[in-house]
């Protein structure tokens, strides 16, 4: 999978992408990842990519023209067609679902952007905008890193097990289960005995259930789409109306 990243901060990009599972799929070229400074296709002699709105207003816009210029040249840099994304607060929220088409794609090219935002004409050129939550950021620099740290881990071979990018919280539209690792004792607190019985059925119902729980508990509005059977949606619905306990 190959994936441009466009920025006016280059810098707050590469540190991030050279560590960790992101570095070593790029080193076994499970990915390509390549950012570019928007700055080196602008035309005046102090690289301006921004310029006051029109109509008045506080802040600075992203100019069009470089933008254009660098995905025009970046779209001919590899034979694939990519999707192009524009991280946005106001664009489709990140989702694992969203995640999931994205990792399919052979080819991103994500768009930060810095100041008050965009020209709309930017957009023109878009197939997606993308948010990561409704908040707002100073650029899109941080959310494109979640995007590519969120899709290269769904690339066959990036992590080192096969299972964990199915074992997790919104892999299944449900949070993950508890985990628990050495020691069994620790502060008087007791690791649930199910976990060490070696009984791998045990273990799965319990995960399960677990999981049930916890999006009840946590976050229940993901329950609307998880895929329960009758028992389990009753039991999330007890748990939701507070008639459960964590020993039921």
């Amino acid at each position: 999978m190959r994936i441009d990243i466009i920025s006016v901060l280059p810098e707050m990009l590469t540190a991030t992408l050279d560590a960790s599972i992101l570095g070593r799929a790029q080193a076994r070229g499970i990915i390509d990842v390549a950012v570019h400074d928007l700055r080196d296709w602008t035309t005046d002699r102090h690289r301006t990519t921004d310029d006051y709105p029109f109509g008045g207003g506080p802040g600075m816009v992203m100019k069009p023209e470089p933008v254009y210029r660098a995905l025009d040249a970046i779209s001919d840099l590899h034979p694939d067609t990519p999707m192009v994304v524009v991280m946005s607060p106001q664009g489709r929220p990140l989702d694992q679902a969203l995640v999931h088409d994205l990792a399919a794609q052979s080819r991103l090219i994500l768009l930060c952007g810095r100041y008050e935002g965009f020209d709309e004409r930017i957009l023109d050129r878009a197939d997606l905008e993308v948010s990561i939550g409704d908040y707002v950021l100073t650029g899109g620099e941080l959310p494109a890193l979640v995007l590519v740290d969120a899709v290269a881990r769904l690339q066959e071979g990036a992590l080192g097990c096969t299972d964990s990018a199915t074992d997790e919280s919104f892999a299944e539209g449900l949070l993950e289960y508890p985990q628990y690792t050495r020691p069994a004792v620790f502060e008087d607190k007791q690791v649930p005995e199910v976990l060490l019985s070696g009984d791998h059925a045990r273990i799965a119902a319990w995960r399960r259930r677990e999981s049930v729980r916890r999006t009840a508990e946590r976050r229940p509005d993901l329950l609307v789409h998880a895929h329960l059977t009758d028992e389990e949606r009753e039991f999330a619905r007890r748990i939701a109306e507070g008639e459960t306990t964590h020993g039921d």
